[in-house]
């Protein structure tokens, strides 16, 4: 099966995007007050990049003379460097909104999350958009990716949990999943360039 290599490798980027947004929503959390106002802002925040970001996805990959598959590469690498930054990033936007009103905290907090959760976001379809060149098989390609990305996600939430964000921190854990990210993103631009390589030699 020429696309099976894909489903551990999205499962791992599954795992790294929730062990994302359990460290994101505690650290805003942190920053701008736990009330249901904040609450919602984050979640809503999260939500809509990630709805989005299928969106934009969605269209990107409908042109077949864009390489999903190297996009997907390179989308992972972004986001393994926008997590590194990320807390940094988040306290010293805390700082300098530090009092701000209810809808400057949820613009801040939107614009925050919006470029990350739309790349996550974006990754599923093309991944489909690739694995459905290959095999030709949509709810096949659809289904399983989901799956494996949902399975990703589920097992993170119960390691986060359980050991990780005690062993490593929110430091610690957004750069383990930053490590997973580009891990994730190098293994398929290389996977991707030997495959280009082989398919102009033959």
């Amino acid at each position: 099966m020429r696309t099976a290599w894909l489903y551990p490798v999205f499962l791992a980027s599954g795992f790294a995007a929730l062990l994302y947004q359990v460290v994101w929503q505690r650290a805003l959390f942190g920053i701008f007050g736990i009330n249901i106002e904040s609450v919602t802002i984050v979640v809503t925040a999260f939500m809509l990049g990630l709805g989005l970001g299928s969106l934009l996805g969605g269209a990107v990959s409908k042109d077949p003379r864009r390489p999903a598959l190297l996009l997907f590469g390179l989308v992972e690498l972004t986001i393994g460097v926008f997590g590194a930054l990320s807390l940094p990033l988040f306290h010293a936007v805390g700082a300098l909104t530090l009092g701000a009103s209810a809808w400057v905290t949820a613009v801040v907090t939107f614009l925050l999350t919006l470029v990350p959760t739309m790349l996550m976001g974006g990754t599923l379809p093309l991944l489909v958009a690739h694995t459905v060149r290959t095999s030709g098989n949509v709810g096949k390609s659809v289904g399983l990716l989901y799956y494996v990305n949902t399975l990703g996600s589920a097992l993170a939430s119960f390691a986060s949990v359980v050991f990780v964000m005690r062993a490593l921190g929110e430091v610690g854990t957004t750069r383990a999943a930053a490590a997973i990210n580009v891990a994730v993103g190098l293994t398929v631009l290389v996977l991707h360039f030997v495959t280009r390589a082989r398919k102009e030699t033959a």
